[in-house]
C-alpha cells in the first residue's frame, strides 16, 4: 500500500483525502472538506477575487503541512473550472506551488474531459453487481457539471459549464428564488443537458450515479438526517420521485429555513437552490430517456480516482 494525497479544488470548495492505495481499493486516513468559495464571481469578472484566493491558498497550506505529518508519499493536487476560467490563474498556481513545495507539485488545471474520467473511476464503487450498466455518473460542481457513461472503462463524456455557484450568481439571486429566476434558470439548464446529449447518449443509461456536495445533500434531505452522515448517505439508492421532491423542497425554502437544517454545511446555504435546481432537471430528463425509477449516490468522486491513479 501506498499513502497518497489527492486534492480537488473547485469552485466551491476544496477537499483532501490521504489515503492508503494499491490501485484497486482506497483506505481513508483523513478525508476533510472546506468551503473556500474560489470561484466568487469568476463568471462575471473573469478573475479570482483577491479574498477568494487568500481563503483558498490558506486552506491550502493547512493540507500541505497535514499531508508532511502524515508521511505522504504522493501528492496529486488538481484544480477545476474556477481556474479553467480564471485570467490570473497563473497566481493561485504559484501560491499552490509555495505551500506544496515540499512535494514539488503544482496544481494540475485538468479539462472537463479527464475530471469526468476521474469522477467515473471513484464514483462507481458504489456499483453493485445487482446495478445495471452502462452507469451514467454526473459530478455537479459549482462551476460545472460532468456527464459520464460507461461500464468498466468510459465511453462517453461531456463537461458544462453549469454549477451551483454558478447558476446562482446569473439566475437565483433572490430569497428564495422567484418563478421567473427558476424558470429562466431551467431554460438555460436544459439547454446545457441538451448540448451533454449530444455527446453522451443519455437514454443508453442503465443506472444514474450522483456525486458531489450538492447531490449529497439532497439526499439528506431525502432521508431527513439530524446530521451529515456519510455512511448513509454513500451508495443511496432514492425514488426519482423523492429525489424531485427532495430538490423542491431546498429550492423553495428561504436561506434561513436552509440554515436551520442540522446536515446542511453552511457554505452550501446560499448555492444549494441552484444545485437542487439542477440535480432535479437532470434526474427527470434521465428518468423519462433511460426508464429509470432510482438514482444512486456516491460518496466517492474525483478524490477517490486521484488516489488510485497516484497509485498505479
Amino acid at each position: 500500500m501506498t499513502r497518497v494525497a489527492a486534492v480537488d479544488c473547485g469552485t466551491n470548495s476544496i477537499r483532501l483525502l490521504v489515503a492508503d492505495t494499491d490501485g484497486r481499493t482506497v483506505r481513508d486516513v483523513v478525508r476533510r472538506m472546506e468551503i473556500v468559495r474560489l470561484g466568487q464571481g469568476v463568471d462575471v469578472t473573469g478573475r479570482i477575487a483577491p479574498e477568494a484566493m487568500e481563503r483558498t491558498l490558506t486552506v491550502a497550506r493547512e493540507y500541505a503541512s497535514q499531508c508532511v505529518e502524515l508521511g505522504v508519499e504522493r501528492v496529486r493536487f488538481v484544480a477545476t473550472s474556477a481556474s479553467r476560467d480564471a485570467s490570473n490563474a497563473a497566481e493561485f498556481a504559484a501560491g499552490v506551488a509555495d505551500a506544496f513545495s515540499a512535494f514539488g507539485i503544482r496544481p494540475e488545471v485538468i479539462t472537463g474531459d479527464e475530471e469526468a474520467q476521474l469522477s467515473f473511476r471513484g464514483a462507481t464503487s458504489v456499483a453493485g453487481e445487482q446495478t445495471p450498466a452502462p452507469y451514467l455518473v454526473v459530478d455537479l460542481g459549482g462551476g460545472s457539471t460532468e456527464f459520464v457513461l460507461g461500464d468498466e472503462q468510459v465511453t462517453a463524456a461531456r463537461s458544462v459549464d453549469m454549477g451551483c455557484v454558478r447558476f446562482t450568481e446569473r439566475h437565483l439571486r433572490s430569497d428564495p428564488p422567484t418563478d421567473a429566476e427558476i424558470a429562466a434558470a431551467t431554460t438555460d439548464i436544459d439547454a446545457l443537458i441538451d448540448s451533454a446529449a449530444q455527446v453522451v447518449p443519455l437514454g443508453e443509461a442503465g443506472s444514474l450515479i450522483g456525486l458531489a456536495g450538492s447531490v449529497t445533500t439532497i439526499t439528506a434531505n431525502a432521508l431527513r438526517l439530524p446530521a451529515y452522515d456519510p455512511e448513509r448517505i454513500d451508495g443511496t439508492a432514492l425514488t426519482v420521485h423523492q429525489v424531485v421532491d427532495s430538490c423542491d423542497d431546498l429550492l423553495r425554502m428561504t436561506r434561513a429555513q436552509r440554515a436551520e437544517l442540522g446536515f446542511m454545511h453552511p457554505g452550501r446555504v446560499d448555492v444549494i437552490g441552484s444545485g437542487a435546481l439542477i440535480w432535479g432537471t437532470i434526474v427527470q430528463r434521465v428518468a423519462e430517456q433511460a426508464g429509470l425509477t432510482t438514482v444512486l449516490t456516491s460518496e466517492h468522486d474525483i478524490l477517490d480516482g486521484i488516489a488510485l491513479g497516484l497509485a498505479d
